[in-house]
C-alpha cells in the first residue's frame, strides 16, 4: 500500500519542455538574423560573433567550475544565447578584446554574480553591451556599413538612421529634408542601413518571432505590447508635428526595437509571468525607449528601457500574479 503513495515536491505536471529545448529553439530563431548578417557585414561580423559566444561558453565553464564549484552547464544553452544576443548588440567592427570583456561582464556580473541561469535580474547580454557603450563610447558608436552601401561611397563606417534623424532635428532640420539622407522604410526593413550585427533586417528578426510563437517558446505578449507602444507613441507625435519627429514605422524598423521586443525582452528570467505583468513591462519599455529618443541625449533607448523594467519585473510578479488553486476570485 505504501508504494502507491510517492510525495514529490512541485510541479506535478510537465510540459515537455527543457532549458536546452528552449535555449536551442531561441538560437534556431536567431540563424535567419544572423545569416543576413554575415551577408550584410562578412568576415567581420562572423569574428565578433564568434569571439562573443566561445568567450560566454569559457566564463561560464571557468566560474562555475573554479569559483561556484557547481557542474559547470555550458551545454544547456544559455550561455550560448547570451554570447550570440551579446553579438547582436556590437557593432561589427568592434576590436576584439572588448568582445570579451562584454562577455566576461555579461556572464560574469550579469548573470553568474548572482547565482547563475535563473537567479538574474537584467538581461546578461544587455548588462555586457550597456557596459561597453558607457565604457568604450567612441567604438560602440562607429557604426560599419553593409557591404552593399560600401560600395556606393567611399566611406566605410557612417551613422546610424536613428543617430542622422536625432542630429539633424537638434539642429532644427525639418524631417522633409532630412529623409533624403536615411534609408527608405523598405531598405531599412531588408537591412540597408548601418548598425550593430542585430539591428539590420527586421524582416529576418520577424521570422525568428514566428517560428518562437510555433515553437511556444514565447508568448505574443511581450513583443506586441512593445511595437505596439512605440506606434501609438511615436504616431501620436507624428501626427502633431511630422516635420519634428518621425514616423512610427521608422522607429519600429530602426535600431534594436526588433531585436529588443522578440529576443531581448522575452528572456524568461527577467520577464514577468504572469499576461498582465508582461502588458505593464512591454509598455513601460516602448514608452521609456520613445522618451530616450526623442527627449534624451542617445539617440537610442531600447536597451535601457528593458534593463529599467527589468528592475520591475519583482515588483510585478508580486503585484500581479494568478489566484492560487481553491482561492476564492474576487
Amino acid at each position: 500500500m505504501n508504494k502507491l503513495l510517492v510525495v514529490s515536491p512541485s510541479p506535478h505536471i510537465h510540459s515537455g519542455n527543457s532549458t536546452p529545448r528552449l535555449m536551442y529553439n531561441v538560437v534556431l530563431a536567431l540563424i535567419p538574423a544572423l545569416a543576413v548578417t554575415l551577408f550584410y557585414f562578412g568576415i567581420e561580423a562572423l569574428v565578433v560573433t564568434s569571439i562573443s559566444i566561445l568567450t560566454c561558453l569559457a566564463f561560464e565553464f571557468l566560474l562555475q567550475k573554479f569559483v561556484l564549484k557547481v557542474k559547470p552547464s555550458i551545454t544547456d544553452g544559455s550561455a550560448l544565447v547570451t554570447g550570440l544576443l551579446l553579438a547582436f548588440n556590437l557593432p561589427s567592427n568592434l576590436p576584439w578584446w572588448i568582445v570579451i570583456i562584454g562577455a566576461m561582464v555579461a556572464i560574469g556580473v550579469g548573470k553568474m554574480t548572482f547565482g547563475g541561469l535563473g537567479k538574474n535580474p537584467f538581461n546578461p547580454a544587455l548588462v555586457g553591451r550597456v557596459f561597453l557603450l558607457v565604457s568604450f563610447p567612441v567604438q560602440m558608436t562607429s557604426w560599419p556599413l553593409p557591404m552593399a552601401m560600401r560600395m556606393d561611397t567611399d566611406a566605410i563606417t557612417g551613422a546610424t538612421p536613428l543617430a542622422i534623424v536625432k542630429e539633424g532635428l537638434a539642429k532644427g532640420d525639418l524631417m522633409s529634408n532630412i529623409s533624403s539622407q536615411i534609408p527608405s522604410h523598405m531598405e531599412l526593413f531588408m537591412g540597408t542601413m548601418g548598425g550593430s550585427l542585430g539591428e539590420i533586417a527586421a524582416f529576418a528578426l520577424l521570422i525568428g518571432l514566428l517560428w518562437m510563437l510555433f515553437t511556444k517558446v514565447i508568448t505574443w505578449h511581450i513583443p506586441i505590447s512593445i511595437i505596439a507602444t512605440i506606434s501609438v507613441f511615436t504616431g501620436i507625435l507624428w501626427f502633431i508635428n511630422p516635420e519634428a519627429n518621425a514616423d512610427p514605422l521608422f522607429h519600429l524598423l530602426t535600431g534594436g526595437v526588433m531585436l529588443g521586443a522578440i529576443f531581448m525582452a522575452t528572456d524568461y528570467v527577467t520577464s514577468p509571468m504572469h499576461p498582465k505583468g508582461m502588458w505593464i513591462f512591454g509598455i513601460g519599455i516602448g514608452l521609456i525607449t520613445v522618451i530616450i529618443r526623442v527627449w534624451g541625449a542617445y539617440p537610442e533607448g531600447i536597451s535601457f528601457a528593458i534593463l529599467i523594467m527589468n528592475a520591475f519585473v519583482p515588483l510585478i510578479n508580486r503585484y500581479i500574479k494568478p489566484s492560487r488553486f481553491g482561492e476564492e476570485i474576487k
